[in-house]
């Protein structure tokens, strides 16, 4: 179980990452490969940008170097309740093609959450 935990936590939190870091500093690069950034404000796009960076710094690391463990579940989910809100904001958009992505996130975010508790 600890190497599926670490094989999802891992997953999750390169995902995140790369899209975090998209979303926070390459604002135009996002704007072009997203339609949902178009219609959003360049403030919300950087807000969940780096709740993005941070929910994926937040899943590997303080599970990874034994300090504060209980932030990884934690950080989980953080990225759970980010998945549901995007859901949420794709379907009201509908765009029903992000949605199965949002939703497979999700039960890994949770997974994890779960599984480290």
């Amino acid at each position: 179980m600890n190497i599926a935990l670490w094989i999802a936590q891992i997953l999750l939190g390169l995902m995140f990452l790369m899209a975090g870091s998209t979303k926070a500093f390459s604002y135009e690069k996002a704007k072009a490969s997203m339609p949902w950034v178009q219609d959003s404000s360049k403030g919300l796009v950087t807000f969940i940008g780096v709740a993005e960076l941070l929910g994926g710094l937040g899943i590997i690391l303080p599970y990874a170097l034994g300090i504060a463990p209980i932030l990884t579940p934690i950080a989980a989910l953080g990225l759970g309740l980010i998945m549901i809100l995007a859901a949420g904001f794709h379907a009201k958009r509908k765009e029903s093609k992000a949605i199965p992505m949002n939703l497979i996130l999700l039960a890994l975010a949770l997974f994890v959450a779960f599984g480290r508790w």
